[in-house]
């Protein structure tokens, strides 16, 4: 399954390292657009140049990690498509170009289900689509949950619980699955 990633999804932190981390293992094709990158790397800039530095090393990572998911394309293209939120026609455009099954977004109110279906593709949440994977896929995501928290320990001046980190991460439902296993 191909699945195009929005930014609002690459950034924040735990929710893209558990997403890339289901990604690397198989568990589904992880797709982009340079756009999609740029808006995680302006993202990131607003909370200081430094941030955007960091972005753009982790993109640059990515991209060598993931090198089949980059999708380019023509922009004049994008003048076939329409979106509640013009702003967001170049993430369904690279959905199509990357003949992905989805989009994974946050952002429902802007891909309407029904534009997306006559284009045959489906919108994800984060929180629903990690559960599934879970649900799924027990034996491989656990541990990359288990491993994003173990990181997020180590650099945190807290602890966190698996739940707790989850729900900051706004992958409630996901976390709540992974606790009820244990």
């Amino acid at each position: 399954m191909r699945v195009m990633i929005d930014a609002c999804v690459l950034y924040p932190t735990v929710m893209r390292e558990v997403m890339l981390g289901c990604a690397h293992n198989g568990l589904f094709e992880a797709r982009w657009s340079p756009r999609i990158l740029e808006e995680w790397a302006r993202a990131a800039g607003k909370l200081g140049p430094e941030q955007e530095v960091w972005a753009r090393g982790e993109i640059a990572t990515l991209t060598a990690k993931f090198p089949q998911a980059l999708v380019k394309y023509d922009t004049a293209i994008e003048r076939q498509y329409w979106l509640p939120d013009p702003a967001d026609i170049h993430v369904l455009t690279a959905a199509v170009v990357g003949s992905c099954d989805g989009i994974l977004t946050m952002n429902a109110k802007d891909f309407p289900k029904n534009i997306l279906g006559d284009e045959t593709l489906l919108r994800w949440d984060p929180d629903g689509f990690m559960r599934d994977l879970l649900r799924d896929n027990v034996e491989t995501v656990t541990p990359i949950a288990q491993a994003v928290l173990m990181q997020a320990n180590r650099l945190s001046d807290r602890p966190w619980t698996m739940r707790a980190l989850m729900k900051k991460a706004r992958l409630p439902r996901f976390g709540k699955a992974l606790e009820a296993m244990h």
